[in-house]
Formats: structure tokens, C-alpha cells, sequence
């Protein structure tokens, strides 16, 4: 099968975006099959930085055709203002395709989140208040609206009205909050509905005639295998099932039309908000040189990640759910000049060792690592064009997490430019 699926395999902001522009520089499809503007891409070309959050990470090829499925939720406005940001700096978006099935993030999508965060107080999940969440919820309560609901604007306003009742109710006395008029809303979606509407088609015809036609399809995740809905560390999860079993559902198409997966996982781990997170340094002077040095901090929220050593307990997790045929190492060069470096290779919970990752939050947050040390390099590796020129300690660093998660390392990167990725196995799309 001519496809590869990139999927984020551990807590999201992994390096996908630039993994994905990497390959979409031979692929004629980039493909977007879940998540919303909650899932920051950065990509950096030719000395400059783009961030992206809902469109797909090949826009920048004007020779592939981005589409946005019909699993992804979308804000409109910010649709708009990433499409003008995208034409703004030189690239046309006309290679853009919306699928008429996705769900819409509303206005009050965006108060609800922030006032079920508020109402959470310090449980809060942290979420990126984008209205992720309950517009998904909508969905599942067959409530939500979708694009193609807004071709008929009779229709669309009163599905809108529906939905206010309800909403207002909630916010007036469950919440103590604004509430939304109809107009207010209707009015304000059928401009923005207007400047996308020939980027809309049937998604699912688009891609099934490039399988026919034997073109090269790129399928783009969003966040990361560890944030899924299902098998992630719930309920410091994303709304949405990340994997790359989530394709089909996400797009309409047969799971055969799935070739092979590639988890993107960092050299090391991070995350942005709560949640278990086993591996996290100790040392706050550890976390800073890092978190400065790679700029870690999140593309969407601006809040600073939390820093920790690659924990391979959740990357097996990670290879078992999500079905991974090869593994991509990124900011590997962020580790230069380290005496040591860590890999966390199992739990303790208890005065008992465990070797997997146990589903409850509350156990998870009770989890030692244990670890093993690997020599470090202190070699700059940024202008390395093979795994060959690679330090000795950096190749047995690679080798040994092949090793430990039974998995082949098809690439690698040593910085944030395309020619800073070095691809070992070179049929892999």
C-alpha cells in the first residue's frame, strides 16, 4: 500500500509536523483525520518558522493536496485566520480540501470548556480551552453541526436555535455565565462559511480515487498515541482517538488502506499539563537546560513543557495500541552533552516492579521509574548527514531503544531543518 501513517507516539509535540513536511515533499496527499486547532505543528524551511494547528503540515507543497477529514472539529475563524496567516507568508491554499462531514467548533463550545475547567477548579485536566471537548461532545450526542449543515442556512439556524436553548440554559444556571444569541452566531458563520466553500468535498471519494489513481498518501496525526481518548493516560487525554486505527473512522476509508505507521518519538519525553508522567526529572536545573535549549514550550498554549527521560514502559504501550511498523527519533541533538543519559525501563508501584502502564491515573502518579544509564555524547551532531557520522555513544543510544522496544528505527533528526533529518530506510513511502 503507497501510504504511511505519522503518529505522534507519546504525549504529543514529538516533532510530527516536521516529520510529516518532511514526506510531503513526495507525497501527493496530506491527510488530517482527527483533532482540532488544539494540535500545534511547527515546521521550520529554509531558516524560517511556520506553526500550524488545523491544517495539514504539506500545505507548504503546492504539489500535494491537503484535506481535513471528517474525524477533525474545526473552528472556522481560526480556519480563516491559519489560511490567510498560510497565504500571508507565500503559499496558496487552494491545494485544501474540507471535508463536508467534519464537526464545527462554535462560540459556545469555547465558554463551555473554560467553564467546566473552572468548575473542575484543581482537578482541572488543563486543556487547551478550544472548545475540543465539547464540541466532540456534541457529536457523540448527535447534536453537533456540521459543515455541510451550513449549505442549507434554513437548516443551519435552526439546528442552531436547538442547540442555544440547551446551551444558554446551562450557562445561565449551571455556571453562573454569558449566554449566546442565535443571530449572533448565525450571522458570524455564514461569512466564514462562505470564504471556505469551494475547499469543500466529499473527503471520502477525494481519497478512495488517489488509492485507484496510485497516488502517495500521507496521513498526518494529531497529538499523541499517550493523550488517545481510549488509551491514553485518562482523563488527562485529548477528545479524540489518536491512533492510527482511528483512520478509517476518521476519514471514511478501508483500514486496508493503511501501509505502514510510523511513531514519531522524541529522545527523550515531554508533556504540557496534568497527567502522569513517571519519567519527569527531579532536577528543575535539568528540565530548564533542556526546555530552554530546545524551546520547549507548547505551539498552542505557550506553556512550559514538562521534561523527563524517554520512558520506554509507555513507548511499548504506545507500539502495542497504536500498531507501529517503524519508529522516528527526534531532537536527538538535544541531548549532546550529557555525562549520561537515562532510559526508564520500568515501574515500581508498591515495593512491586511492573513492566507496563497501568490505566489508572492514580496508580500511574504513584509510579517509580527505574532506570538504566547509557554513556552520553558530547559531540554537536546538528550537521551529521548519516547514522555512520553519528558519535559511537549517540549510535548506541539509537540502537539501544530499537532494541529495548523490538522496533526499527527508520529515521532520525538532528535538528529543525528538513536536511537535518536523516532517513534510514528509504521505501518507508
Amino acid at each position: 500500500m503507497n501510504s504511511l501513517a505519522v503518529v505522534g507516539a507519546q504525549w504529543g509535540d514529538e516533532g510530527k509536523g516536521k516529520i510529516t513536511d518532511f514526506f510531503a515533499q513526495n507525497a501527493d496527499y496530506v491527510i488530517r483525520w482527527a483533532g482540532g486547532d488544539n494540535a500545534g505543528h511547527t515546521i521550520k524551511i529554509e531558516d524560517k518558522k511556520y506553526a500550524l494547528s488545523i491544517i495539514p503540515s504539506g500545505i507548504f507543497n503546492s504539489e500535494t493536496i491537503n484535506v481535513i477529514g471528517n474525524g477533525c472539529v474545526i473552528n472556522l475563524k481560526k480556519l480563516i485566520t491559519e489560511i490567510d496567516y498560510v497565504k500571508n507568508n507565500g503559499f496558496d491554499c487552494n491545494n485544501l480540501i474540507i471535508s463536508e462531514r467534519a464537526h464545527l467548533i462554535f462560540p459556545y463550545h469555547i465558554e463551555q470548556d473554560k467553564q467546566l475547567e473552572k468548575f473542575r477548579g484543581p482537578k482541572a485536566i488543563g486543556t487547551t480551552l478550544k472548545g475540543i471537548g465539547p464540541c466532540y461532545e456534541d457529536k457523540v450526542q448527535r447534536m453537533g453541526i456540521r459543515i455541510c449543515d451550513l449549505f442549507d442556512s434554513k437548516m443551519f439556524k435552526e439546528k442552531l436555535k436547538i442547540n442555544l436553548e440547551l446551551k444558554n440554559k446551562i450557562f445561565k444556571n449551571v455556571f453562573n455565565s454569558r449566554e449566546f444569541t442565535v443571530d449572533e452566531i448565525y450571522d458570524e458563520y455564514i461569512i466564514y462559511f462562505k470564504k471556505i466553500k469551494h475547499l469543500i468535498k466529499n473527503v471520502t471519494k477525494v481519497i478512495n480515487n488517489a488509492f485507484l489513481e496510485n497516488k502517495k498518501v500521507l496521513f498526518e496525526g494529531a497529538q499523541g498515541a499517550l493523550l488517545d481518548i481510549d488509551q491514553g493516560t485518562y482523563p488527562f487525554v485529548t477528545s479524540s482517538n489518536t491512533s492510527a486505527s482511528s483512520i478509517p473512522v476518521g476519514l471514511g476509508i478501508s483500514p486496508k488502506k493503511i501501509g505502514n505507521i510510523l511513531g514519531v518519538f522524541k529522545a527523550y519525553n515531554t508533556r504540557v499539563g496534568e497527567g502522569g508522567f513517571p519519567s519527569e526529572f527531579k532536577n528543575l536545573k535539568q528540565s530548564d537546560k533542556i526546555r530552554t535549549i530546545a524551546n520547549e514550550f507548547g505551539v498552542v498554549s505557550g506553556r512550559p513543557r514538562r521534561i523527563g527521560w524517554f520512558d520506554a514502559v509507555a513507548a511499548k504501550h504506545s507500539i502495542d495500541t497504536m500498531g507501529y511498523t517503524h519508529m522516528a527519533v527526534t531532537l536527538l541533538d538535544i541531548l549532546s552533552n550529557f555525562e549520561t543519559l537515562k532510559i526508564c525501563i520500568g515501574y515500581k508501584i508498591n515495593n512491586k516492579i511492573i513492566d507496563f502502564f497501568p490505566p489508572d491515573i492514580n496508580l500511574l502518579n504513584k509510579c517509580e521509574p527505574i532506570f538504566i544509564d547509557v554513556p552520553g555524547f558530547k559531540e554537536d551532531i546538528t550537521n551529521v548527514k548519516s547514522f555512520l557520522e553519528l558519535p559511537l555513544n549517540a549510535q548506541n543510544y539509537l540502537n539501544k531503544l530499537s532494541e529495548i522496544l523490538n522496533i526499527k528505527i527508520a529515521m532520525f533528526s538532528v535538528g529543525p531543518e528538513r536536511k537535518q533529518t536523516i532517513l534510514m530506510e528509504k521505501n518507508i513511502l
